[in-house]
This record gives structure tokens, C-alpha cells and sequence, in this order.
């Protein structure tokens, strides 16, 4: 088996990781919202999301792109000329925002959830998946724009 073989797979390995946890993430920050701070849902969820975001979300967005760049690297740089390639990157960087954006909502959510909605939580629970079919399908079909 080939490294890039080997990088390539564990770089799926940790996509895989960092979807379920954005998935996830705002889905559990929902459940956070329907109870108080101090009740026992609240803090139960709290915890979850920091566990999440400490075990599976922070770890696979660090190894997807540290993995992401080891991949071009060993391709020797080409897949930076190519028009799929620099659509998907965007996408991945959008992606990586939102990792962010969920972090900082999760924060206030901690904190009382005080300007935060459960419309924009749903909403932060479907874009993830929309942007990763994009990904994928760039990935996969590579096509030549």
C-alpha cells in the first residue's frame, strides 16, 4: 500500500469524525436550549458538547486538514491548479468556519443562550450536510470546469 494510499484513507477516516460532530453539535445545543442552566438536561448537554467538541470535533478538524495538506503535498502540488479542487477547498474552508461558528454559539448557549434560536441551531444542523455532498461530489467526479 502506498503512503498517499494510507494518508488518503485516514483522511476520510477523520471527515467522517469531524461530519458526525457537526452534525451533532447543534442538535445537542438544541436539546440544551428546551432546559435552564442548573437543571439536569442543561447540564447533562453542556457536557456532552464539550466532550464532543474536546474527543471529535477539535481532533478531527486539526488531523482532516493537517492530512488535507500532507495529501497535496505528496500529490506534488497539482491539485491547487485544478478548478475542482479550489471549489472544494472553499467549501471545506466554509465548513471549517462553521466548526468555529457552532463553537461560539455553543458559548453562549453555556452561558443562558441568550440570542441564540433554535430556528439558527436547526439551520447549523442541515448546512454542514449540504456543503458536504458538494465536497464529496467534487471529490469523487473531479470534473473539469
Amino acid at each position: 500500500m502506498s503512503g498517499y494510499l494510507l494518508v488518503k484513507a485516514t483522511h476520510v477516516v477523520f471527515v467522517i469524525a469531524l461530519m458526525a460532530g457537526l452534525l451533532m453539535a447543534p442538535r445537542l445545543r438544541i436539546y440544551q436550549l428546551s432546559a435552564r442552566p442548573g437543571e439536569p438536561l442543561f447540564e447533562t448537554m453542556r457536557e456532552a458538547s464539550r466532550r464532543l467538541r474536546l474527543i471529535i470535533l477539535n481532533p478531527a478538524l486539526i488531523f482532516v486538514w493537517i492530512l488535507g495538506i500532507a495529501m497535496i503535498w505528496m500529490g506534488g502540488w497539482t491539485l491547487l491548479s485544478q478548478t475542482w479542487f479550489q471549489i472544494k477547498l472553499v467549501l471545506v474552508l466554509v465548513l471549517s468556519g462553521i466548526h468555529g461558528f457552532i463553537i461560539s454559539v455553543g458559548k453562549k448557549v453555556d452561558a443562558g443562550g441568550a440570542g441564540v434560536s433554535e430556528k439558527r441551531l436547526r439551520m447549523m444542523n442541515e448546512l454542514p450536510f449540504v456543503l458536504m455532498i458538494g465536497v464529496v461530489f467534487l471529490a469523487i467526479l473531479k470534473p473539469g470546469f
